[in-house]
């Protein structure tokens, strides 16, 4: 039995099915999807992200690590579209460092074991 979401109630027709989505376009997706989860619980989606309500640097860290190996283990696949995802990558890396009272040693910070120290 095949999913399609264009069957359940509510849903447009304009949805695609999964099977139609190009990897890199799935990879790519999720890997946005991290990286904005991580912007947030740095606080960087506030005006201030050092009173924000939103900080979690524990929560941050585990989203950046995940996004430094899928990153890592899709770059051969992404194409155009590893450059600036890595940059986005090393953006967070650097404000996880910038935000932590205590910063990591170099290559100890978040997703730093597949990526490699971030200066």
């Amino acid at each position: 039995m095949s999913y399609n979401a264009s069957d359940q109630p509510g849903n447009s027709q304009g949805v695609r099915e999964l099977e139609d989505i190009p990897s890199v376009e799935v990879i790519s997706r999720a890997a946005v999807m991290l990286m904005s989860a991580a912007a947030e619980r740095l606080g960087l989606a506030d005006e201030d992200p050092d009173t924000s309500p939103h900080r979690d640097l524990d929560e941050a860290r585990r989203l950046i690590t995940a996004l430094a190996g899928l990153i890592t283990a899709s770059a051969e696949y992404l194409g155009m579209h590893a450059a600036p995802l890595r940059d986005g990558l090393q953006s967070l890396q650097k404000a996880f460092r910038e935000a932590s009272a205590m910063p990591d040693a170099p290559g100890q910070g978040p997703g730093e074991k597949y990526t490699g120290p971030v200066a």
